[in-house]
């Protein structure tokens, strides 16, 4: 079991929910996922259970079929910002691509919304595979992968210099004297590297928890390695136990290879829920999401993830393995939800049909009740599988409000989850420590931390 007393839970607001047919169910208004209201809703219910954070995935291109879908998405430091001043405690994690942004804007964005939301801000680093978001970018396609990831590590490494060039301690703040900073405290990082050039000093100083808290999407080597060396915790995407253990020991593993504090690297895959009263109710709510897109629809999201047409695919037969690997490109795709995919339906022996509903999001797929779903969290959590998880309900804002007042008790009774926050940041929710600047002296460090 995990070093800490309980779990860590983010609510990830994915459109109308976590099943590609949530919209059709008409909870909302098709265009919600433009209002900011709806967005405040579902921080508010989330906060109602006491949960860590609100994540929003985001892509600087439009994705999916605009005419069967809704698409389009807020900009996610904008609208965070409105969503963390209609909240108190509930952190905000934004996803921001280390392959289209500059470090100095991309950190001085993150580190404002720090302090608007009173240190409860995290930055989802993504280096965005795919050709659409490059040609956005004037590139004729994305760069491979390990070139995205090699200047994703160089990127984060200028961003958390930039969030440290002022230390702790520099505000002075007397008026009377006429003083406001310590000019010795503030710092030029001077970086030069192979991919970026910054002077520095960041122009916002530090934020009331240091610096927003960073966190990695991604389960290829170059994600692993990115992960386990800068982040703080990892959203992944493990389908069975016996991955997820793997996963979990392998970074736990990694970051102390790095020298670090493996306590201090949390691990959170996604886990899609639909959630009834009994798990025949919380079935017949899938069955009628699933019949929304029909089993091509369902098929459909199979193809989509390995790059086969769809009449490539046997709907009674398994994956056709040999064809995966020549379709694929693993120079430029996405690693770890068609890993997930794959390895899932390998070990269990799946037809197409069988894994299109095991599937959502690229994610594990839990249907049942309240006891059901509360006892999966566990038994991951238990076996060190997770520190905590990535949540997706099927459809906003029921699937949310069903999970806090359904899951969330459970848990609590368990002993496996709050009963209220006890700090104020989102470091204090994830129990992270407090990041000193690495420009200050270690008496310094050690003067704040007596303080």
């Amino acid at each position: 079991m995990p070093a800490q007393a309980h779990m860590s839970i983010g609510m990830n607001i994915l459109g109308h929910g976590g099943h590609q047919a949530a919209w059709r169910q008409a909870e909302v208004e098709p265009r919600a996922c433009l209002d900011v209201s709806y967005y405040q809703n579902i921080a508010r219910i989330s906060e109602r259970g006491t949960l860590d954070a609100i994540f929003l995935a985001d892509g600087p291109a439009l994705g999916g079929d605009v005419g069967s879908q809704p698409a389009g998405r807020l900009e996610p430091t904008v609208l965070l910002t409105a969503v963390a001043l209609a909240t108190t405690h509930i952190g905000v994690i934004a996803t921001c691509s280390s392959s289209y942004n500059s470090p100095y804007n991309l950190a001085r964005r993150l580190q404002s919304v720090d302090h608007i939301s009173g240190g409860r801000t995290a930055w989802n680093v993504v280096t965005n595979a795919g050709d659409a978001a490059a040609r956005n970018f004037g590139l004729a396609g994305a760069p491979v992968h390990a070139d995205r990831y090699g200047r994703a590590d160089e990127f984060v490494d200028v961003v958390v210099k930039l969030w440290d060039s002022w230390e702790d301690d520099a505000i002075i703040g007397d008026a009377a004297a006429g003083i406001y900073a310590d000019p010795a405290k503030v710092h030029e990082i001077d970086h030069h590297g192979p991919h970026f050039v910054v002077r520095g000093p960041l122009n916002v100083p530090r934020s009331p928890q240091g610096r927003p808290v960073i966190v990695q999407a991604g389960s290829s080597e170059g994600g692993k390695a990115l992960g386990s060396r800068r982040a703080d915790a990892i959203f992944t995407t493990q389908t069975t136990l016996e991955d997820g253990i793997a996963f979990y020991q392998e970074m736990k593993s990694r970051a102390r290879g790095w020298g670090r504090n493996p306590d201090h690297l949390k691990i959170m895959p996604g886990i899609s829920t639909v959630i009834g009263s009994t798990e025949g109710e919380a079935q017949r709510r899938c069955d009628e999401l699933d019949s929304w897109l029909g089993e091509q629809g369902l098929a459909g999201q199979i193809a989509q993830r390995t790059g086969l047409p769809l009449s490539a695919l046997d709907l009674d037969g398994p994956l056709p393995w040999e064809k995966i690997g020549k379709v694929v490109d693993f120079e430029r795709g996405s690693h770890g939800f068609l890993e997930a995919q794959l390895n899932l339906a390998r070990r269990e022996g799946l037809t197409v049909r069988q894994l299109s509903r095991r599937i959502r999001s690229g994610h594990r797929l839990v249907v049942g009740s309240p006891e059901q779903v509360a006892d999966t969290m566990e038994q991951w959590f238990r076996a060190g599988a997770a520190d905590g998880f990535n949540l997706m309900p099927d459809m906003f804002p029921s699937g949310a409000e069903i999970f806090v007042d359904e899951v969330v008790p459970i848990l609590r009774a368990r002993g496996l989850f709050r009963h209220e926050y006890t700090g104020t940041t989102l470091r204090d929710h994830l129990g992270l420590p407090y990041p000193h600047s690495q420009f200050a002296t270690p008496e310094a460090g050690r003067r704040q931390d007596a303080s």
